[in-house]
C-alpha cells in the first residue's frame, strides 16, 4: 500500500486517478515488482472492450514466435505468404512490421464501399468502418499501389502481417491469436470478432468524444491491425508478460528502426524517453475506444488502460507509467 492522498492506496488507485475524468467506463491494469493489480470501472468486472491498435503489438509478438519456430523470416514477402502478385508483393514482413514497407495506410476498399464513405458513416451514424473478410482483403490487396519509403503508419500493412503469419501457421488469425498468446498467457477471454454474432455477452459498447455509441469493430481483415478485445484480468496478464519479458515473441520490443521525432520501433512497438525513462508502448483508438499500454523494461513496470470513450490518453498514460515506475 502506499501512503498518500489522505488514506493508503495501492498503486493501482494512483494510476487511475491520473486518467482523465472523462473516462468513466474503464479496464485498467498495472504491474510492478512481480505483482499485478487490475480493475473495471463502470461496469460489470469481466466485461471486455476493444483494445484498437494495441492489437498490432500482438500481432508483432506473433510474428517473433513464428519466426522462432522457423515458418517465417523476416526477409519472407507477402508474394511468398499470401500469393500476391501486385506491387505489394515484394515487401517484406519485417518492413510491415516497423511500418518502412511503403504499404498506404489504408486500401482504397472497392467501389461498392469506398473509404470515404465508410469513414463518413463512422462518425455520422457509428458504424464500424471495417467488416471485411480476408478474401476481400487479398483482393483490395492486389490493386494497391506502393506509397513512398520511411515511416509510414499503415493499418493495411499490419491486416496483411497479420494475414501472411496465419497463412504461414495454416490456421486462422483468431486461432493463431488464442493458441500462440492468449491462452499461453492465461487470457482466456480476449478474442478477435469477425462479426458482431462473436461478441461475447459482457462486451462492452463504446461512445465517441461526444457520447455518440459506436458499433464494434468487428472484421476477419481488420483484426490483426484494430479488431481485438480484452477484459482487464487479461489486460493485466498481457502487461504483466510484458513487463517481466516473458510474452511470446517477446523480441518485438526491440527497437530496429527509425519511428520519427526520436522514437524508434520494433515489431509495432514504439520506444522512446519520456520523463526521464526508456518507454516502450503502444495506443488504438477506435470508433467507441481508446487504449494504452506502455512499459518501463529496466524496472518491470507496465500499465494498460481501455476506455470505453474514444478520446486518447496518451500523456496520462505515461504519467500513470511513472507513477508506476516510481512506486
Amino acid at each position: 500500500m502506499l501512503a498518500g492522498y489522505g488514506r493508503a492506496m495501492t498503486v493501482l488507485d494512483v494510476a487511475q486517478r491520473l486518467l482523465p475524468r472523462r473516462h468513466r467506463t474503464v479496464l485498467i491494469a498495472v504491474h510492478r515488482g512481480g505483482e499485478t493489480l487490475h480493475r473495471t470501472v463502470g461496469a460489470a468486472e469481466g466485461s471486455d472492450g476493444e483494445i484498437g491498435s494495441v492489437s498490432k503489438g500482438m500481432t508483432g509478438l506473433l510474428l517473433h514466435d513464428s519466426i522462432a519456430r522457423g515458418e517465417v523470416t523476416t526477409e519472407s514477402t507477402l508474394g511468398d505468404t499470401l500469393g500476391l502478385t501486385g506491387a505489394l508483393a515484394p515487401v517484406t514482413l519485417g518492413a510491415l512490421a516497423t511500418h518502412h514497407g511503403g504499404v498506404p495506410p489504408q486500401p482504397a476498399m472497392g467501389p461498392e464501399r469506398p473509404l470515404l464513405r465508410r469513414t463518413w458513416r463512422m462518425w455520422a451514424r457509428g458504424e464500424n468502418p471495417y467488416g471485411d473478410t480476408l478474401a476481400q482483403l487479398i483482393e483490395q490487396a492486389e490493386s494497391t499501389a506502393l506509397g513512398r519509403p520511411g515511416f509510414v503508419y499503415s493499418n493495411l500493412g499490419f491486416e496483411l502481417l497479420g494475414a501472411a503469419l496465419a497463412r504461414a501457421a495454416g490456421t486462422t488469425f483468431a486461432a493463431l491469436l488464442r493458441d500462440r498468446l492468449t491462452v499461453p498467457l492465461g487470457m482466456t477471454d480476449t478474442y478477435a470478432p469477425a462479426t458482431r454474432d462473436e461478441l461475447r455477452p459482457a462486451a462492452l459498447t463504446g461512445t465517441s468524444r461526444r457520447g455518440r455509441p459506436h458499433a464494434a469493430w468487428t472484421g476477419e481483415a481488420i483484426a490483426p491491425a484494430g479488431g481485438v478485445r480484452t477484459t482487464a484480468a487479461d489486460l493485466g496478464a498481457f502487461v504483466g508478460a510484458l513487463a517481466e519479458g516473458s510474452a511470446p515473441g517477446i523480441g518485438a520490443l526491440d527497437p530496429v528502426a527509425e519511428a520519427g521525432r526520436g522514437a524508434r520501433i520494433g515489431a509495432a512497438w514504439i520506444t522512446l524517453e519520456a520523463r526521464g525513462r526508456v518507454v516502450t508502448w503502444h495506443n488504438g483508438r477506435t470508433g467507441g475506444f481508446a487504449s494504452f499500454v506502455g512499459v518501463d523494461r529496466e524496472a518491470r513496470a507496465a500499465v494498460g488502460v481501455v476506455s470505453a470513450t474514444a478520446a486518447g490518453f496518451d500523456a496520462a498514460g505515461l504519467r500513470m507509467l511513472d507513477a508506476v515506475a516510481r512506486a
